[in-house]
Formats: C-alpha cells, sequence, structure tokens
C-alpha cells in the first residue's frame, strides 16, 4: 500500500500543473498581441509619411512659403525614415527612444508646416492641401489610437511577464519586460510658430 507521503507529492505537483500549464501559450499569445499591435502603429506611421511629399509638393506652389518651414518638414521626413523600430527591437528602450524622437521630430516640423499655412489664403483654399491637411489630422488621429493600443497590450504584457505564475514563463520562454511610449522630450511645450 503506498503510503500517504506519495499522495502528497502527486497532489502538491497537480495543484502546481493546474497553476502554471494554463498559463503556458500566454507569453507568445500576448508577444504575438504587442507584434500585431506594432505593426499597426508602423502602418499609421507609414501611412504619415507617405502624405508628406504630397504636402509638400502642394506647398511648394506657393512661390513665397517659408522655405525653412517647408525644408524642416523635409528634413525631419528623411530623418525618420533613417530610424526604424522592428518588433526584434521592442525590448529596447534606446532602439524605441530613437525611434520616438525621430517621428516626433516630424510632428514638431508637420505642426509648424500648419501653423504657418495659415497666412497663405490661397494655399487654405486649395483643394489638394485641404485634402492633404484632412488625411493627415485623420492620420494624426489613427497614430494616437494605434499608439494607445500599443500602450494597452504592451502594459498587459508585461503584468503577465512580471507577475506569478507569468513571471515562471517568462524566464522559460526568454520575455523580457517591454518599453511604452513615453512623451519625447519638449513635448509639453507648443511649438513656436512665428509670423
Amino acid at each position: 500500500m503506498p503510503s500517504l507521503a506519495r499522495y502528497w507529492w502527486v497532489a502538491v505537483l497537480a495543484v502546481i500543473a493546474l497553476i502554471l500549464l494554463p498559463g503556458i501559450n500566454t507569453i507568445p499569445t500576448l508577444e504575438q498581441a504587442v507584434q500585431a499591435s506594432w505593426a499597426q502603429v508602423e502602418n499609421d506611421y507609414q501611412r504619415r509619411m507617405d502624405l508628406i511629399p504630397n504636402l509638400v509638393e502642394t506647398v511648394k506652389g506657393y512661390a513665397n512659403f517659408e522655405q525653412k518651414t517647408l525644408t524642416d518638414v523635409i528634413e525631419a521626413r528623411a530623418s525618420a525614415t533613417k530610424v526604424t523600430l522592428n518588433v526584434d527591437q521592442l525590448s529596447d528602450p534606446e532602439a524605441v527612444k530613437r525611434f520616438e524622437q525621430a517621428q516626433g521630430q516630424i510632428s514638431s516640423a508637420l505642426s509648424r508646416l500648419m501653423a504657418v499655412s495659415e497666412n497663405y489664403p490661397n494655399l487654405k483654399a486649395n483643394q489638394n492641401f485641404l485634402s492633404l491637411q484632412s488625411q493627415l489630422e485623420g492620420t494624426e488621429n489613427r497614430l494616437a489610437v494605434s499608439r494607445r493600443d500599443y500602450i494597452q497590450t504592451v502594459q498587459q504584457f508585461n503584468t503577465v511577464v512580471t507577475t506569478f505564475p507569468g513571471r515562471i514563463w517568462a524566464w522559460i520562454y526568454g520575455a523580457k519586460v517591454k518599453p511604452n511610449f513615453t512623451a519625447i522630450e519638449g513635448a509639453e511645450k507648443a511649438p513656436a510658430v512665428k509670423f
């Protein structure tokens, strides 16, 4: 007749299995959710990048438009295209920060462009400009939503990775906490626009 101690260990192992096994797919599932959410963020940033050349070309038609403002937008876009962030780098806070800064420069340059355009009634009446401005505003709204969704997905992932029993699965899978979006330096101030 088996001893009572043997049943005790079997019961302990069964309880541990019941606690740990349901979470076996949690980390990979959440990792996929983070990657899908990031893909949407990239998609929205790409949409914005695709709109910029058309916007710049439309604005260039107004000869006395501030050349520095256009140059800033063009340079910010060129700079941002050099800074990429693939899903493998999402756990690298420095890579995320570089990406955020490059995108922040575009946002700042575009907001200055839109503010300066107020001085040009003919430009403001141009249908192409109005259409592009509307598309850009829609894209900025999409970006805000996709960043919010990404932040929530990363928060869920990080919560599982740092709490029990997810911490055990994170150790097994080698999953690490992912950095989230942060406000870029100077974001608390509105861009200076001089007319």
